[in-house]
C-alpha cells in the first residue's frame, strides 16, 4: 500500500479512537457505494453521524477540511442515503469532519460537528 494510503488509514484509526473516547459508537468503517466512501459511520444517542476524515502533514495550503469539494459532499450524502435505505433506518443524520494534522510527530485532531448539510 502506498505511503499516503497508510497515512490516511492511520488518520481514520486516530479519528475513530478520538470519537469513541468522546462517547461515540463506531457502526461502520469505509462504507462504499459506487464511487463514494464514508470513512466512518458513528452513532451517538439517536443520531447517526457520517464522518469524513481529512489528514494532512501540513496546513501550508489550507486546513484539511478545505479540501472537501462540493462533489465529495454530494457523494457522501448519496452514500449515507443508500446506507439508511439499505438498513431501513429512521434516524437523524449529521455530517461531521475530523481533521488530522501531524506537527512535530504529534497528531492534532480537530472535530467539526455539523460540518456541512446535505442541501448545501
Amino acid at each position: 500500500m502506498a505511503e499516503h494510503n497508510l497515512f490516511g488509514k492511520l488518520a481514520e484509526q486516530k479519528a475513530c479512537q478520538f470519537l469513541e473516547q468522546k462517547g461515540y459508537c463506531c457502526i461502520e468503517k469505509n462504507y462504499c457505494v459506487g464511487r463514494a466512501e464514508i470513512d466512518l459511520i458513528m452513532q451517538r444517542g439517536e443520531i447517526l453521524i457520517c464522518v469524513e476524515v481529512k489528514a494532512r502533514k501540513t496546513q501550508f495550503f489550507g486546513t484539511p477540511a478545505s479540501f472537501i469539494s462540493s462533489a465529495k459532499i454530494k457523494r457522501l450524502c448519496a452514500a449515507m442515503d443508500h446506507y439508511i435505505i439499505q438498513k431501513e433506518l429512521n434516524v437523524e443524520v449529521r455530517f461531521d469532519v475530523i481533521e488530522c494534522i501531524v506537527q512535530q510527530n504529534q497528531w492534532i485532531i480537530n472535530h467539526i460537528p455539523n460540518a456541512f448539510y446535505p442541501w448545501e
